[in-house]
């Protein structure tokens, strides 16, 4: 795995994840949009990098020559930021795994499938989304072979896009972390998949950071060998998200920070 070495200057670097537009009805997630086109707005002013890390809609699928209706303020935004020159990555989440060329070709936001090591503002970081990470959770990872088996995606892209699309939109409305009431307590550190993950890199390689998204609960957490797991929540309950300036990172709420 090679690290990726970013050059920064004095401007700052922000992570967020878990927004699940889309859900859990058009009318709310405009809503919830408009507050992430809002808080965007806000940080491009000092940004260098954002990271996008996953989720950010409840569901998505990309066919050649079709994508999912909507959004259209949230895309405004990132292509503005790009037009600027602010940096964008994204990965992809469990909800928007079938993320293709879209935004590398109409944003130029380079997407990410697995984690990725970057140094930043001279900290080492792991960063991705989370899923189908660490020990257990068997269920999900086969279900996730499943859904990025090749063969797989390709019988489900000869749906047509408004049966595919709303079949897919149902059964992500059925995964009940879109309410972010399943991920309100900590779980401990023997039984927090991610957590366990990060020590297991650790005996191999050390990390400053490793920075996740996926579990919905913002946290920062101590590891061994002076290393920290972030998760940077998420944009349905918390409206969370990150700020790395001169190798510090805090998480920050939203909502809060607006109001002041």
């Amino acid at each position: 795995m090679r690290t990726k070495s970013i050059t920064l200057n004095t401007k700052k670097i922000y992570f967020a994840s878990d927004q699940h537009f889309g859900a859990p009805t058009p009318e709310k997630s405009l809503e919830r949009e408009k507050i992430f086109v809002q808080w965007l707005d806000t940080v491009k002013h000092d940004a260098d990098i954002i990271f996008l890390l996953g989720d950010l809609f409840d569901f998505w699928f990309e066919y050649k020559h079709v994508v999912p209706k909507g959004y259209i303020r949230l895309f405004g935004k990132l292509a503005e930021l790009r037009d600027a020159g602010i940096d964008i990555r994204f990965f992809v989440g469990n909800h928007d795994l079938w993320m293709k060329d879209y935004f590398e070709k109409e944003l130029g936001i380079p997407v990410y499938h697995e984690p990725k090591e970057f140094t930043l503002q001279g900290k080492t970081f792991l960063i991705g989304h989370g899923d189908g990470l660490g020990p257990g959770d068997r269920g999900y990872k086969f279900i996730k072979k499943i859904f990025t088996n090749p063969v797989c995606n390709w019988l489900f892209k000869w749906l047509h896009p408004d049966l595919a699309i709303s079949f897919g939109k149902y059964l992500s409305l059925e995964n009940k972390t879109v309410s972010g009431q399943e991920d309100v307590h900590f779980l401990g550190e023997d039984k927090e998949y991610l957590i366990l993950y990060c020590k297991e890199i650790l005996e191999q390689k050390h990390y400053d950071y490793f920075v996740f998204g996926h579990r919905h609960l913002p946290m920062i957490y101590d590891l061994p060998k002076n290393s920290k797991y972030v998760n940077t929540g998420d944009w349905i309950t918390y409206f969370t998200y990150g700020e790395l300036v001169n190798g510090n990172f805090e998480i920050k709420e939203y909502l809060k920070s607006s109001e002041a």
